[in-house]
């Protein structure tokens, strides 16, 4: 693994397309990031969290409220979305599994 990544807090230098496996958005604009080994709960304006939910190139829509970084994806298989080296996974449907490999296939 890379130096760099090891020694960078994401707490103080948080970047949601590059840190991020997936996001949940909750009430009143907070949303909930979660990485590799930790979870950020932000509170993000309207202009801020609409930027991130239409960002089709670095997110997917799994469920109403959840979104999947596509970039950090390491498998999709099992009912699940799997992310790298960790035993951090979702529960997806086929159809949007196959969706998520036509991305990933572009």
């Amino acid at each position: 693994m890379n130096v760099a990544l090891q020694e960078k807090n994401v707490y103080e230098d948080f970047e949601p397309r590059q840190d991020t496996l997936f996001f949940k958005v909750g009430a009143h604009g907070l949303i909930s990031f979660h990485g590799r080994n930790y979870n950020i709960k932000k509170r993000l304006s309207a202009d801020e969290r609409n930027r991130l939910i239409t960002d089709s190139a670095t997110f997917f829509r799994i469920t109403s409220d959840c979104y999947v970084n596509v970039r950090n994806i390491s498998g999709l298989g099992e009912d699940h979305i799997f992310f790298g080296d960790t035993s951090k996974r979702l529960s997806c449907s086929h159809r949007k599994q196959q969706m998520i490999r036509q991305l990933m296939n572009q």
